[in-house]
């Protein structure tokens, strides 16, 4: 039988992991995901951070701390989930950095680390992940990416900008692949959201700027994920993908 309504949303028995699950995003992408029913594989590099995050939600969270930009890292951890849950239901790559600074004044290595967690680790944990994917038709896997996937920033952070944008062709190439077995692959493109990377909106300038150039003229709050996210991960979203959710309160739409 269908589902239909609020059922749609829930996740009951379902495995998702979430990359950067420590804080920010991550971390609330982790608690919405688990309020809907589903099991959660939390990594991050922070594995006190990931057990204060884990600590909420009980027996039905696993912690795996690592850095994704270690290859033998992603390998382990993709093999831990087939050990220790034999299935993943859905994959949310959102660890990322942000550097800084004029390209011409950046080092190589500088632009290279970004990029390498940014979108390289998304890129090999979905080749990984396949097998476990393609044994759950219904899987979906979320891309975090960014308005700056869409809109060049101001602000001078090309390697940033650069690997959002790539994470959001990559999500269409891989709907494009995957569609035939029932894989649905999306991104989520977030505005500003208060978190450590936006330095939690606390200054005056920053919120009077997101203000003056959304839509909606105003800030948002951390829930206002909740939705889109939840969306995209559940039955409610069975025929999209290939898609770009932008949550920007209208920044990109103007």
């Amino acid at each position: 039988m269908r589902r239909s309504g609020a059922d749609l949303l829930r996740l009951d028995g379902r495995v998702a992991l979430i990359t950067g699950a420590s804080s920010g995003l991550g971390a609330r992408f982790a608690t919405v995901l688990r309020q809907a029913g589903a099991d959660v594989v939390l990594t991050a590099r922070r594995p006190n951070r990931l057990d204060a995050v884990a600590a909420r939600m009980g027996e039905h969270a696993t912690v795996a701390a690592g850095d994704l930009r270690d290859p033998a890292v992603r390998a382990a951890l993709i093999e831990r989930i087939a050990e220790r849950h034999g299935r993943l239901d859905v994959l949310i790559n959102n660890a990322g950095v942000c550097d800084g600074g004029a390209v011409e004044k950046q080092t190589l290595a500088e632009l290279v680390e970004v990029i390498e967690l940014n979108l390289v680790a998304t890129l090999d944990l979905c080749r990984l992940a396949a097998p476990l994917l393609f044994a759950r038709p219904g899987a979906t896997v979320i891309n975090v990416a960014s308005i700056y996937g869409l809109v060049g920033s101001r602000a001078p952070m090309a390697a940033y900008n650069a690997s959002k944008g790539a994470l959001i062709n990559l999500t269409r190439h891989l709907a494009a692949q995957w569609g035939p077995r029932g894989i649905r692959v999306n991104a989520l493109a977030p505005g500003f959201f208060p978190t450590d990377l936006t330095g939690q909106l606390s200054s005056p300038v920053q919120r009077q700027q997101i203000e003056q150039r959304t839509l909606l003229g105003r800030v948002p709050t951390l829930t206002e994920i909740d939705g889109p996210l939840l969306f995209l991960a559940s039955d409610a979203a069975s025929y999209v993908t290939g898609h770009v959710l932008t949550v920007d309160g209208g920044w990109t739409a103007t």
